[in-house]
């Protein structure tokens, strides 16, 4: 039996986007919307309120105008990562955010170890190297800490990179499982809100730093 390619063995052209200019210009201008429906916001939020404890600190990794945390969640501190300043400042659920394209650079400009939670909400079909950007989410979170990675089938379809886009959404489970296992974490995927019903369907994955 043929084993599957590692994620980060993959060629240049699996994660080639329709549009190839600077991510950074895409994003410069803002975009103050939610990026899927309510009911899709409500278990996101749902999902954060089971896996990240009270008082923790935590990064949102690729934030913008919302983090869909839970109300009445007590948190130490919530850092926000993302490509457009604006719109993370318009975020009131964020401590502090800071700005950085992580196709052009994975690593996070944070101390290891310092996080109890990472939220990656609908955006991980956007990353060119998710492997090592989730080795640095591992080293950011304290040992056991859940990353929790969440996608609809909405997206951006020229930054969306190629393989993702060809894959069905078990296959993207798939994908997200691969990548952070080669980061050295484990994982599972769960699926949030089924598809359907007129509802924007929403799937997860959760990991955990090793």
């Amino acid at each position: 039996m043929t084993q599957a390619p590692r994620i980060a063995d993959l060629p240049p052209r699996a994660f080639a986007k329709a549009d190839p200019s600077p991510d950074t210009a895409f994003y410069a201008s803002p975009r103050m919307v939610a990026h899927v429906d309510e009911g899709a916001i409500g278990a996101i939020g749902r999902l954060y309120a089971e896996l990240v404890p009270e008082g923790a600190r935590v990064l949102d990794l690729m934030s913008s105008r919302y983090s869909h945390l839970p109300e009445g969640l007590v948190l130490s501190e919530v850092v926000g990562h993302g490509m457009n300043a604006a719109e993370m400042a318009t975020n009131p659920q964020l401590t502090r955010h800071f700005v950085q394209d992580l196709n052009a650079d994975p690593s996070l400009p944070l101390e290891a170890d310092g996080f109890d939670a990472a939220l990656c909400c609908v955006s991980v079909q956007y990353l060119a190297r998710p492997v090592a950007v989730f080795a640095e989410v591992a080293r950011v979170l304290r040992a056991g800490a859940p990353f929790v990675v969440t996608w609809s089938n909405r997206c951006f379809p020229t930054k969306a990179v190629a393989i993702w886009q060809s894959l069905p959404p078990g296959g993207q489970a798939a994908y997200v499982v691969a990548a952070m296992r080669e980061a050295g974490m484990e994982a599972s995927p769960r699926e949030v809100v089924a598809p359907g019903q007129g509802r924007d369907p929403l799937w997860a994955v959760v990991g955990r730093a090793g």
